[in-house]
């Protein structure tokens, strides 16, 4: 949601609420008077967006081997207080 959205002042009182929420997702809304723009309406941080599943799918697979269990050896050397499995 990146559109621009221009309002009137009396329209931003009586909806501000759902204004601000529109803000807060990333959307500008600017805020005008007598029909000129006046002000924005902006979040303060960043939006951050939902994660989205395969994005890192260009930097390569990891291989079936990743998913093995480990070699006792290895395991032992990750917990050497712990009995081998």
């Amino acid at each position: 949601m990146t559109a621009q959205l221009i309002i009137n002042v009396h329209e931003a009182k009586t909806h501000f609420s759902k204004f601000l929420e529109r803000a807060h997702m990333g959307q500008e809304v600017i805020l005008a008077k007598a029909g000129k723009p006046y002000a924005r309406l902006m979040p303060l941080a960043p939006v951050v967006s939902k994660r989205q599943p395969g994005r890192l799918a260009a930097f390569g697979d990891v291989g079936s081997a990743f998913f093995e269990p480990l070699p006792d050896a290895e395991l032992a050397a990750w917990s050497p207080n712990e009995a081998t499995r």
